[in-house]
């Protein structure tokens, strides 16, 4: 099978050995995507709601670069930093999906990569 790729650029990728998404025939795979700006630092440091949608948009993104809309999720992962806003994440996720609502889990971690990042979203698709 073909396996399309599609990288983000950020140092983490090469040096730990992954890509931002990877297509194996109808299935898309998106890595774990962090609320990181333009700017490279953490996007919107406290806002959880916000973290939420720039993860989400990012991980769109790379879905749409390998063929793949919002419609295709079918499962969505979100790592949270603190359960009690779990709210606020899920609000980014109804905006999101509402339409197309796919399984989704939301687990409490103990940290994520930068101790300002609240929130660090995986998605996968099929696409039909």
């Amino acid at each position: 099978m073909t396996r399309q790729v599609v990288s983000s650029g950020a140092p983490w990728e090469k040096l730990y050995g992954y890509r931002r998404a990877l297509r194996v025939g109808n299935q898309v795979f998106v890595a774990g995507t962090a609320p990181l700006g333009d700017d490279g630092k953490t996007f919107s440091p406290g806002n959880a709601t916000a973290q939420a949608r720039r993860c989400f948009e990012i991980a769109l993104k790379a879905l749409a670069e390998l063929g793949a809309e919002t419609r295709h999720v079918v499962r969505t992962r979100m790592y949270v930093t603190d359960i009690r806003r779990a709210d606020e994440f899920g609000r980014a996720h109804g905006e999101v999906f509402g339409a197309h609502p796919p399984v989704a889990t939301m687990v409490e971690v103990k940290g994520l990569i930068s101790p300002d990042m609240l929130i660090e979203i995986e998605l996968d698709a099929v696409v039909s």
